[in-house]
């Protein structure tokens, strides 16, 4: 059976493991905080790519950042890694072919393989966390647009400039669908910036009826832009995966997206490839590649 070394780079970690072609981690899992500069995170690639290369067929990156469609490099990173990541020629780190993907893709693709999404024609894969990352697959692929940046969840919500993004621009889906934006709404419902997603979580268990007001307006946001989604894409299945989707309530979120949608009923549901999602992805799409090639 093929293997892969993959890996997860995010903004503060860098997990790695050797996973199989069947999507199973078959080693430790390794964690090491992500390096502040460019040679550091770079240095950490190789150590641990010479330390593993020779029981792996492929070498393969979950990364924050759009890639682009060779999955050979970066072509957009985020504000929480070093400035100069993207410049990073993965070809070069190994011997054996590398194999680079987005994190939130990667995490699409393993749901799509062994999780939640699993045996779908099109499927929407939302990673409600800090911000929001989205994946989306059509007919067995990945969406990956004209340069590899598809998947974007910066549409907008409102047009009158409530809530600025930390792209830039004003009431983007992630400002609001976020936990970010779950902060946000909490601040503006009960007009105290001190307040925090932990208090809203609290509350909600102990049910705060203010508090319970707070996360039902932000699962509408959320709600607001599946059916956007959903119209779009006609999908199968919408994928809710990260931190903070542990406190949507998903059949409640089904029923009002299917009330509202002018498309074909959909599923909505919680991922379940779990925690090492983006290795996993990672892996199998560059396991399936070499064996393609």
């Amino acid at each position: 059976m093929t293997q892969a070394l993959a890996f997860d780079v995010g903004g503060t970690k860098v997990y790695n493991a050797i996973i199989n072609s069947d999507g199973e981690i078959v080693s430790d899992i390794e964690k090491n905080p992500t390096p502040k500069d460019f040679e550091s995170i770079k240095n950490l690639f190789k150590t641990i790519i010479e330390k593993y290369e020779d029981k792996v067929d492929v070498i393969a990156f979950s990364t924050c950042g759009a890639v682009n469609n060779e999955n050979t490099k970066i072509v957009g990173s985020t504000g929480n890694i070093a400035k100069d990541y993207p410049k990073i020629e993965f070809a070069q780190l190994s011997k054996k072919p590398v194999f680079v993907e987005n994190d939130a893709n990667c995490a699409a693709w393993a749901e799509y393989k062994i999780g939640a999404s699993k045996n779908t024609a099109v499927s929407v894969m939302l990673t409600l966390g800090t911000g929001v990352g989205g994946g989306i697959i059509i007919n067995g692929k990945l969406l990956k647009g004209q340069n590899g940046a598809a998947g974007e969840m910066h549409f907008k919500m409102n047009t009158d400039k409530r809530r600025k993004c930390t792209c830039g621009n004003w009431d983007c889906f992630e400002i609001y669908a976020s936990g970010n934006g779950l902060k946000l709404t909490a601040e503006e419902m009960l007009n105290d910036k001190n307040v925090t997603t932990y208090d809203v979580v609290k509350g909600v268990k102990e049910d705060n009826p203010e508090m319970i007001k707070i996360l039902d307006k932000w699962q509408q946001d959320i709600t607001d832009g599946i059916v956007g989604l959903a119209n779009l894409f006609d999908p199968d299945c919408v994928v809710l995966s990260g931190s903070m989707a542990e406190f949507t309530d998903t059949e409640k979120i089904e029923r009002n997206v299917n009330s509202q949608i002018v498309t074909t009923p959909t599923k909505v549901k919680k991922a379940q490839a779990g925690n090492y999602a983006g290795m996993i992805g990672a892996a199998l799409l560059a396991l399936n590649q070499k064996v393609g090639q």
